[in-house]
């Protein structure tokens, strides 16, 4: 490239940088400052045809129109590209023993029930049950009591209840840890699913052979008065997809052994599951304080 096109490429990048200098917000101009010159210096790096530009526009005129209550593409999109998963990880410094936090999903919706602890959240959803049991405390192993555990899921067909469109409210629903930080409930084993592939993001993935499966897991997010909110998941111990999450949500301490169970053993609540197999997992949940010091 000869240096005249190098000046000329520079000098608008400069302009457009300077065009944000009078923005009152810092933390704004900060922002749009720093991803204009990240998107110039994308644009001359891969020295992007009209042509592409064109089928970027495209590509998000048509992400924009397949989102509605029940779908956000645009968070498939910031979950296959990484974007969710770096954007967690910055916010989420590590801190001591604190469970690790992961991504948040686009299929989570506010107003999920009560349920008491060791009832069960599957609401007919289909699939094997699982026991799900554990502690929350903090970083000095102190317990938290009333934390409100939010759960959801998908089903073992592989879909959330909100992808159903006919109001179902399954696998999903909070519990509150008791007095003494124990919680418990019933839900369903986890199995794999593929992340919604009949828009625009799936097509990305088939042009750039990749899968859309996500690895089997169980989203929790647990509050507590006083802590960082944790946003996270657990998977199944030997899920052959662990390495190739299509999300990149996988942290190796959030694996977590799903011990099977045969028909006919005992349960630990003593519930009736006549002649089904079940599973049961236990997971206990640290909480980082909800501000400290560099750790």
């Amino acid at each position: 490239m000869n240096m005249e096109q190098q000046d000329r490429e520079s000098q608008l990048v400069e302009r457009v940088v300077a065009s944000f200098d009078d923005t009152p917000d810092p933390r704004l101009r900060e922002l749009m400052q720093a991803l204009t010159r990240h998107l110039h210096a994308f644009l001359r790096e891969v020295r992007l045809t009209e042509q592409e530009w064109q089928q970027a526009i495209e590509f998000l005129t048509a992400a924009g129109h397949i989102t509605d209550d029940r779908r956000q593409e645009f968070i498939l999109l910031s979950d296959v590209l990484g974007a969710s998963m770096q954007t967690i990880t910055v916010n989420n410094e590590a801190y001591r023993n604190a469970t690790e936090a992961t991504v948040f999903g686009p299929f989570f919706v506010d107003g999920s029930p009560e349920i008491e602890l060791g009832g069960d959240i599957a609401a007919g959803a289909s699939g094997q049950p699982c026991w799900v049991e554990g502690t929350v405390t903090d970083t000095d192993g102190k317990l938290v009591p009333h934390a409100r555990i939010e759960v959801w899921e998908a089903d073992e067909d592989g879909f959330y209840d909100v992808q159903y469109g006919d109001d179902r409210v399954a696998a999903r629903g909070h519990v509150y840890s008791d007095s003494d930080g124990n919680y418990r409930f019933w839900g369903v084993t986890p199995t794999p699913y593929p992340i919604p592939h009949d828009g625009p993001v799936g097509r990305l993935l088939a042009a750039t052979g990749r899968s859309p499966m996500r690895a089997s897991h169980l989203h929790f997010m647990i509050q507590g008065e006083g802590y960082r909110t944790l946003v996270t998941h657990i998977f199944v111990r030997g899920d052959e997809l662990l390495d190739r999450d299509s999300v990149f949500g996988v942290r190796d301490s959030l694996v977590k052994e799903f011990e099977p169970k045969p028909a006919g053993s005992p349960t630990p609540d003593g519930r009736d599951l006549g002649d089904r197999a079940w599973s049961r997992v236990r997971f206990d949940i640290v909480l980082a304080p909800a501000a400290h010091e560099e750790a």
